[in-house]
């Protein structure tokens, strides 16, 4: 009998054993060098603990790989990595292939159990250029709290030593375009591998593995190490939850360091968020006690509302509220607020709230709270004063509270409002340090210069110019892609526009009916594409679904980042028809049907997970008319793409965040003109499945 097969039936007898074994608590996988959860360069049958995000970067010899992974649920994950090697060019004259990216998709099949190991079956680079394409079935089980034992059978690159035969066929040639090689998963020789994890102690760990990647590509072809040996050994020591090193001996000649860094979207890296604390609501006299203070004679008073507003704009600057527009009559108060720091839409209301039950007099019993986004509001929030005097104190008071309020329609601006009062026009502006990444390891440090001028009420003006202080970007191959290059060339718009004119637009923001909000922005979009874009949104505040449509024209801009436009004056109208729907914890779907900006035509669907505190992990395909062939090294647009709030990392009181987007390779179909505040972002966090989620900070 073969070796490997040897360790596949030891596993196997070893978990048939654990029927005597005591009870466990079920574990999360560490993360191997791929930054995957397993071994060392292996993978296994367990998952991270659910929405866990991790960044990783290793370096075996001249082969680097940085990877992001996600733990999209309890048992799907994904990764997206990119692989470089040092020194290609003179180990290969004239290859010009340096790098790879890839995609990796995980399933838990079982959780572990008391006789039963976790197993998952994955796939690695399954839309890549199937370099590493392989396939894979892992089990692990544990032994007490410090003992995993891990074993699979892996196809592909995990099936290139020690095979056993083909037990579903044999393998077809790989995919030259990027595209899923679905024919190849699980097909051609299988091979076993396995391996061990011991906690020595709380910080140090101990792993070893027989791996059944021959590295073929790496040693046979291309002489970047040499694999003397089936075996791995290493060391990880782990000192707090959030970061974890190894060192490892790596088939018998090299040395391989890795590092995983370890975040919970879930859970504020920096614990709570400072700011000032919120005032406690003010509690009106009863009635019977002082039925004065109930009169509604001050409404008649000509100078009731400048006083009032005067008063409240002063208590909600603290929290960087503004007041957009207040109308009021003897029991009821419209205020109109635009939020401009703090991250939880629930937290503004709660602010708002208390502000008012300290202004308003005490026969004001209802408080409606618009917030305004754009100069257009987004929902209306009714709150009884008597019930959040009554609750502030209570258990649950959050819960209590949002049984009592509703959430409608914004409505129009009442007819007896006080207006804006000086608030428009409003110029603003900022300078900041920028990094702008093209790759995990490639990209540049610069300054944004960005201005907005809020002209009136859903009228606003803005752009940015970017100057780069330093870039590892270089300008490559002229694209040779047979489309227009409306994405390829972007490397000579960051070479040739420095310093450039990113964006300056002028946009109008509408409620041209109830639940339907309009955006039209016209001038030079994005550093690419000027034109004029204009979106319509139908969106109940109460929805799950919503329903848009976009149509562009654009004008391809010039390299140098001027106000000029291509040599090869290039316009094209691209239009979508979208649906969003909220499938509830947090995940968001959304599909775009239409024509992108190469003049092919397609859809793109993408899925998104949105936390609470602002952080947001998604991914998106788009296939069109165009041929694999014609559209480039990844065959089709497809990607990840999220978002880390400042607010959770610092926790300071802020809206802005760092955001990427990561694509195993670049093409030019598919593409769409990229315009700031596309309208369902923006009106989503005011509406009940924007607000609910977060409700809890209503009182904070």
């Amino acid at each position: 009998m073969h070796s490997s097969s040897r360790f596949l039936l030891a596993f196997l007898a070893a978990s048939t054993a654990l029927s005597v074994a005591p009870a466990f608590a079920e574990s999360t996988g560490t993360l191997n060098i791929n930054g995957a959860t397993g071994l060392i360069d292996m993978p296994s049958g367990e998952a991270q603990k659910d929405a866990t995000f991790s960044f990783s970067t290793s370096v075996v010899g001249p082969i680097s790989r940085t990877t992001l992974s996600f733990q999209m649920s309890e048992r799907l994950s994904g990764s997206f990595r990119f692989q470089t090697w040092r020194d290609w060019d003179t180990i290969i004259p004239g290859d010009a292939k340096e790098s790879d990216r890839s995609i990796d998709l995980r399933y838990q099949v079982l959780k572990e159990g008391r006789i039963r190991p976790a197993l998952t079956i994955g796939l690695q680079d399954m839309t890549g250029q199937g370099l590493f394409a392989s396939e894979y079935i892992a089990a692990t089980k544990s032994f007490g709290d410090r003992l995993k034992v891990t074993a699979g059978l892996g196809w592909g690159r995990l099936g290139s030593y020690g095979s056993i035969g083909a037990p579903f066929g044999n393998r077809p040639a790989v995919s030259p375009k990027g595209t899923p090689n679905v024919d190849q998963w699980f097909r051609g020789d299988a091979a076993p591998f396995a391996g061990v994890e011991y906690r020595i102690s709380d910080t140090w760990t101990f792993k070893g593995e027989y791996s059944s990647d021959a590295y073929v590509l790496e040693d046979d072809t291309r002489g970047l190490i040499e694999r003397d040996s089936p075996f791995n050994f290493g060391f990880e020591y782990q000192k707090n939850p959030n970061m974890r090193f190894g060192v490892y001996s790596l088939y018998g000649s090299e040395v391989g360091l890795t590092f995983h860094l370890i975040l919970d979207p879930k859970n504020r890296l920096a614990g709570g968020v400072t700011g000032p604390a919120p005032a406690p609501v003010k509690a009106r006299p009863a009635r019977s006690v002082d039925p004065e203070a109930y009169d509604a004679g001050w409404v008649t008073q000509p100078d009731a509302g400048p006083i009032l507003r005067k008063n409240l704009a002063k208590r909600l600057a603290a929290d960087g509220i503004a007041i957009e527009d207040l109308a009021y009559t003897a029991t009821t108060v419209q205020i109109r607020i635009r939020n401009g720091r703090i991250d939880a839409g629930s937290q503004a209301i709660g602010r708002t709230a208390r502000a008012l039950s300290h202004v308003m007099p005490a026969s004001v019993e209802v408080f409606e709270i618009v917030p305004v986004v754009n100069g257009i509001g987004a929902s209306k929030i009714t709150i009884r004063r008597s019930d959040l005097e009554g609750l502030e104190y209570s258990a649950d008071n959050a819960t209590l509270l949002r049984q009592r309020i509703t959430v409608t329609d914004a409505g129009p601006t009442p007819a007896y409002s006080l207006g804006d009062e000086g608030l428009y026009p409003k110029f603003t502006w900022s300078l900041r340090p920028t990094l702008r990444l093209s790759e995990p390891s490639k990209g540049d440090i610069g300054l944004r210069l960005s201005a907005n001028y809020d002209i009136a009420p859903g009228f606003v003006l803005s752009g940015s110019i970017y100057k780069q202080l330093a870039s590892n970007t270089d300008l490559g191959s002229p694209s040779t892609s047979p489309l227009q290059h409306v994405r390829t060339d972007g490397s000579r718009y960051t070479e040739f526009g420095d310093p450039a004119l990113e964006r300056l637009t002028l946009a109008w923001y509408a409620r041209p009916a109830p639940d339907v909000y309009s955006r039209v922005t016209v001038g030079y979009l994005e550093r690419m594409h000027a034109g004029v874009s204009g979106e319509l949104l139908w969106k109940p505040v109460d929805s799950q679904l919503a329903l848009g449509a976009e149509l562009n024209y654009t004008r391809q801009r010039d390299t140098d980042g001027g106000l000029g436009f291509n040599e090869y004056d290039y316009d094209v109208v691209t239009g979508y028809l979208s649906a969003y729907y909220d499938f509830g914890n947090g995940f968001l779907g959304q599909l775009d049907v239409g024509k992108y900006l190469a003049g092919d035509v397609g859809a793109t669907i993408s899925v998104d997970r949105v936390f609470a505190n602002g952080w947001k992990v998604g991914a998106f395909a788009t296939v069109t008319d165009v041929s694999a062939a014609d559209f480039g090294e990844s065959g089709f647009d497809k990607g990840i793409r999220f978002t880390i709030p400042f607010t959770w990392a610092l926790g300071t009181e802020t809206r802005r965040g760092f955001s990427m987007t990561l694509r195993p390779g670049s093409g030019d179909g598919g593409a769409r003109v990229d315009v700031a505040g596309r309208l369902y972002e923006s009106i989503r966090d005011y509406h009940t499945d924007g607000l609910d989620p977060d409700w809890g900070r209503v009182w904070r």
